[in-house]
């Protein structure tokens, strides 16, 4: 089970108990916000992208959507999400619980600017009833991530 290996993974840091557990889903941004009962922004959501036919996650902001100009500036192509089915092989992790921690080897993680403006997120945890309250460097060291980003724009712009 993918949560299983997110928390084997954060056991090798120390901090396996500090994964959350949730008895409702947090498989959305909205629903993830209410089980922890922060502002949807904070929510840290991992989007699977399919560049160059190599699986990305690009981690941003809850408040945020890609924006399609920016990420082709960035990545030299059109943002293609990867399927379901796509995801949980490519990645690791079905949609609802991806994350960025305990990926399959080829995975890309980059972080979003957006992420930015906060002192801690809340990433999933391979599950789409699971997350963790991470500090920005926190985020940087644990994902793993190739480099920041600013490929979105604020929700309805």
């Amino acid at each position: 089970m993918s949560i299983e290996k997110v928390k084997a993974y954060f056991k090798t840091f120390g901090m396996e108990d500090r994964v959350l557990e949730f008895d409702v889903s947090s498989a959305t941004v909205e629903l993830a916000a209410e089980a922890l009962g922060c502002e949807p922004c904070r929510i840290a959501k991992t989007l699977s992208f399919s560049v160059a036919d190599e699986p990305v996650l690009v981690v941003t902001a809850g408040d945020v959507k890609i924006d399609n100009g920016k990420y082709k500036a960035k990545f030299a192509a059109k943002a293609k999400m990867l399927t379901h089915e796509e995801a949980a092989e490519l990645i690791g992790h079905a949609v609802g619980g991806v994350c960025p921690f305990a990926v399959n080897d080829g995975v890309k993680v980059y972080l979003d600017e957006s992420l930015r403006r906060f002192d801690t997120v809340f990433p999933a945890c391979g599950s789409s009833s699971s997350a963790i309250e991470l500090t920005i460097p926190e985020l940087e060291k644990l994902s793993g991530f190739l480099e920041w980003v600013d490929v979105c724009k604020p929700k309805g712009a």
